[in-house]
């Protein structure tokens, strides 16, 4: 059984890894198709976009990795059994069940590959990307409404009309609160630099102070000020939500709790990363039934069912996470809805193609 273990992850990884090297290629060659209309935006040259292209690549290989791990699976498993060393392997004694704790063992390797990325590679790959193009381009980080971006801090209410990313915030203003939610002083700066320690120098600034019935307004040159607004928390804004590390999701999420703002979003995003490698091993799983029938025809049609599987498991996962943010259901159900359809289907394929 250690000889045939060996041999069967072996053949997973390897035709895994060549449907991956696959995809990140079409993957790459989409995205440089899509920038070719910016080419020439501020100093966003051919240059930069094939930068920009590489700086990619990790984040899709870690939203590609559960389909080629199905695709490279079924395809490894139907070659084996049309060359009859599936049926041999069972006719050694390896029970159906036997494969399937060989391919949950290949699986969990294939999601700590995946995990690593997603978490040690992929966030940092993804924002040194967005910084790139938007600083070739002369673009904004971010400005989430017409008035811009807005940020809830204790009892301050902060607007940025635009984030560039050194990072600077530029048009900012202050809104602050008493206990009671009297409104106190509203602070209007040109701009801010941080300078570390959640401290910020405001520049050409504005106070208007609101005491009793009298207003006094009071403007300086600079003026620092402390913030929980970090470039830490800004990197929300260069970097979606599934492309952040669970580290990051976490801190943003209790920030958002302990200011009571909907963290829904982001609770679904933190959750599926704790799933993923769950998903990656019914993928594995996932392609054990086409194995069981593979010797009554082609590989062609198998793997093409494979990479429809594969498409559909995609499609219900990210239909879960925006339904789930949509209705407000638990972050868990929304994580846990796709892998756990499938893995539903796999048992009862496997199951029933037993049975006959």
């Amino acid at each position: 059984m250690v000889v045939i273990s060996r041999y069967l992850r072996r053949e997973v990884y390897t035709t895994t890894a060549l449907v991956v090297a696959a995809l990140l290629g079409l993957f790459a060659l989409f995205d440089l198709i899509g920038e070719l209309d910016e080419m020439g935006e501020g100093s966003y040259r051919l240059r930069e976009m094939f930068i920009y292209v590489v700086l990619n690549l990790p984040g899709h290989l870690y939203e590609v990795l559960p389909v080629a791990a199905l695709i490279g699976t079924t395809f490894a498993l139907t070659q084996m059994a049309q060359q009859s060393e599936y049926t041999v392997m069972r006719a050694s004694g390896v029970s159906v069940w036997g494969m399937a704790g060989v391919l949950v063992r290949a699986g969990v390797t294939i999601a700590l590959v995946g995990v690593l990325v997603g978490e040690a590679v992929a966030p940092a790959s993804e924002r040194a990307a967005q910084s790139m193009r938007l600083q070739a381009k002369a673009a904004l980080v971010a400005q989430e409404f017409r008035s811009g971006l807005w940020v809830k801090d204790g009892n301050s209410f902060i607007n940025v009309s635009q984030v560039t990313p050194e990072p600077k915030l530029i048009g900012l203003r202050v809104y602050q609160f008493d206990d009671a939610w009297q409104l106190q002083r509203v602070w209007l700066a040109g701009e801010a630099v941080y300078l570390g320690d959640n401290r910020w120098q405001m520049d050409k600034v504005r106070e208007t102070r609101f005491e009793g019935d009298r207003t006094v307004v009071e403007q300086v040159q600079t003026r620092e000020w402390s913030s929980v607004l970090t470039p830490a928390l800004l990197t929300v804004l260069l970097v979606d939500p599934s492309a952040m590390s669970a580290a990051s999701l976490w801190q943003y999420v209790q920030h958002l709790r302990g200011n009571r703002q909907a963290a829904s979003r982001y609770e679904i995003a933190l959750w599926r990363k704790a799933v993923y490698p769950l998903g990656i091993i019914v993928m594995l799983l996932l392609a054990l039934p086409f194995a069981q029938q593979a010797r009554r025809a082609s590989a062609g049609p198998r793997v093409f069912a494979g990479i429809m599987l594969g498409l559909a498991f995609f499609f219900l996962n990210t239909l879960a996470s925006h339904a789930g943010w949509l209705y407000d259901w638990p972050p868990l159900l929304a994580a846990l809805l796709s892998p756990l359809a499938f893995l539903s289907i796999t048992v009862g394929l496997v199951a029933w193609f037993e049975r006959r």
